[in-house]
């Protein structure tokens, strides 16, 4: 079911201030789509999936889910959330600790009043397709987190909504944990063909859950786009920077050849990725990411951009160095074979090929 907004604003008054949660937010979501809504904290994305559910109300603007106005301040329609046919995920669980698992499943079908062979057979499939078979009898309170969050999973999905909104569910776990879900959770809602609504601060997450991620920032979305591009190709200063460790290192655009844009860099020449829109002499940042420099094992390199650093630092972090690079005033960061025989303080060259270097203007 697709989600449709159109202009919307919403502000709030803190202190005196006021504040724009949302800034003219456009924006289409896909039906059967996992669409994540992703940003730093106070960016608004949370407001903005409050104001979907129907828990928020704009100032300005429309929302349309499925083809149905849901909400417009111009038409005068606002259709509370327990019409908006949307089941929620919410980032505390809000699993009632004096029920059992079935009845905290059962729960919404129950304030439907179906019937009650109906809610058995219907909670028995959900809890089946969540893992937690068997575990109807069980006490919330005698549950894990991961199985915590699958309930209110569960719950969420019992009453087959069309979409599914999520605010920050897997924040509560711990980072093995956390990964284990997530996998569960993509796999999860590709099979129901579901459209959802994820939000989230966390990049990890979202490159690994989203079908299409939305970047906001101060209330507005900046960039839109399927995972790779977001990480690979992005326009945006911010957004390069946000949703994953880069190096941007300064410089003007010299010249663009037949395959690359060239930039004069802080490090020396750089051979980027082509950004015809980026005028000669223009201001740049280049992006580089750690994984993507290679520095070898032998302390040479080869190929196109290649520079000799100084490696101030060596962290060992299990799967890989982190090392900081030296450059006269540029500091870099790269990930590193764990078996490079490197020590600090040591010179050495590295390379970054040109598809994986690309300029941003300021």
């Amino acid at each position: 079911m697709e989600i449709r907004l159109s202009h919307l604003s919403k502000d709030f008054t803190s202190a005196g201030k006021r504040i724009h949660a949302l800034a003219d937010v456009d924006l289409t979501i896909p039906a059967d789509h996992i669409f994540t809504l992703l940003g730093p904290s106070g960016c608004g994305k949370t407001t903005l999936l409050r104001c979907i559910v129907g828990l928020e109300s704009p100032d300005a603007g429309e929302i349309a889910i499925g083809g149905e106005v849901v909400w417009s301040r111009e038409r005068g329609v606002f259709v509370p959330p327990e019409k908006r046919g949307l089941g929620m995920v919410f980032q505390t669980y809000a699993i009632w600790p004096h029920m059992t698992v079935f009845e905290n499943v059962a729960y919404p079908l129950q304030a439907r009043k179906r019937p009650r062979e109906e809610i058995r057979r219907m909670v028995a499939r959900t809890l089946e397709r969540v893992q937690l078979e068997g575990f109807e009898n069980r006490p919330a309170t005698k549950l894990s987190g991961g199985q915590q969050q699958r309930v209110a999973l569960a719950r969420a999905l019992v009453a087959e909504p069309k979409v599914i909104l999520f605010d920050e569910p897997l924040s509560n776990l711990d980072a093995k944990l956390r990964e284990e879900t997530r996998k569960e959770l993509r796999r999860f809602l590709s099979e129901l063909k579901i459209t959802a609504v994820y939000v989230t601060h966390d990049r990890v997450e979202a490159l690994c859950l989203s079908d299409s991620i939305a970047v906001m920032r101060d209330g507005r979305i900046v960039a839109i786009g399927d995972p790779r591009k977001i990480y690979f190709d992005s326009d945006h200063r911010f957004v390069a920077d946000f949703i994953g460790r880069a190096n941007l290192v300064e410089g003007r655009v010299h010249s663009h050849g037949p395959s690359h844009t060239l930039v004069d860099s802080a490090i020396g020449p750089l051979a980027c990725q082509q950004r015809p829109q980026l005028a000669a002499g223009s201001a740049v940042a280049v992006c580089i990411r750690p994984e993507f420099i290679r520095v070898p094992a032998s302390g040479g390199a080869g190929g196109r951009n290649v520079f000799r650093g100084r490696l101030e630092s060596l962290v060992f972090v299990g799967e890989a160095y982190e090392g900081e690079l030296r450059v006269g005033d540029s500091r870099l960061i790269a990930r590193i074979d764990p078996a490079a025989a490197l020590a600090e303080g040591a010179e050495v060259d590295f390379a970054v090929e040109p598809e994986h270097c690309f300029a941003l203007a300021h």
